[in-house]
């Protein structure tokens, strides 16, 4: 059993937790109100690098979820802040869409394929195999490779389709070299979020609703954590991992009895 906890501030996944495909689900856009009304700090949390904040609010906005670009954290940002730490005014080539090369711009990288001294992959529509070939043949010549997120999938109309941990294992294939994922599971992300909310690890909760990342990270960073059922994961897989989440809920409206 796990102690209970005061809670003051909330991290959360947004696929499959405030949205689905293209649909609100029912209750997200009562509960980032009760959030607000009662002024406790939050962020949304994705592993989709493609979109800048901005994109990403409009978009909930437009499912009449009111979240600001402020209350984004995405793992182009995670990944642009542990870039900027590591080494100030890098370079880098990226395989990554607007969402990552903003982030990195805004930290303070140049965006080079000539003797780059990183790799950097991030979720992508839009890959050829003439850049595919490139980043190989940089990583071979010694830049480091570093990628947002560890997912093999990602969410879509038709289903689930290739995403960067699937493209990131076969650039591992072609030069024998794994990358560094920042994203979710990494605490490194969750660290990064709850400092930039200024939230400590034992009052916060992380909701989500994939095991993999989303539960996994918010426990191994101290935090209490939530699977919501509306997502990718079904009860009966949760029961199947070997760690567990601190409470199960079938949406995320059933937490409004908590923000009271």
């Amino acid at each position: 059993m796990t102690r209970p906890r005061e809670i003051h501030s909330y991290l959360m996944d947004m696929d499959g937790v405030l949205v689905r495909e293209e649909h609100a689900i029912p209750g997200a856009d009562r509960f980032i109100a009760r959030l607000r009304e009662r002024e406790l700090p939050f962020l949304v949390l994705t592993n989709n690098s493609i979109y800048t904040p901005r994109d990403l609010s409009a978009r909930l906005r437009a499912h009449a979820i009111d979240i600001g670009e402020e209350n984004i954290w995405t793992s182009a940002l995670a990944t642009a802040r542990f870039l900027h730490d590591q080494r100030p005014g890098g370079t880098a080539f990226v395989l990554g869409e607007a969402g990552l090369i903003t982030a990195l711009h805004q930290a303070g990288y140049t965006m080079t394929d000539n003797s780059p001294e990183y790799v950097v992959l991030g979720e992508t529509r839009t890959l050829s195999f003439e850049r595919l070939t490139l980043a190989t043949q940089l990583i071979r010549e010694g830049a480091r490779f570093i990628a947002t997120n560890p997912d093999a999938t990602g969410p879509s109309l038709r289903g689930p389709i290739p995403a960067t941990g699937s493209v990131a294992a076969l650039i591992t294939a072609a030069t024998g070299v794994r990358p560094y994922f920042v994203g979710k599971p990494n605490p490194l992300m969750m660290r990064s979020a709850l400092n930039a909310i200024g939230a400590h690890s034992e009052t916060t909760v992380m909701v989500g609703d994939r095991m993999d990342t989303d539960i996994i990270a918010g426990m191994e960073a101290g935090m209490e954590t939530v699977l919501v059922l509306t997502g990718l994961t079904s009860r009966e897989q949760a029961q199947r991992e070997p760690y567990r989440a601190s409470r199960v809920v079938d949406s995320i409206a059933e937490l409004l009895p908590d923000l009271t």
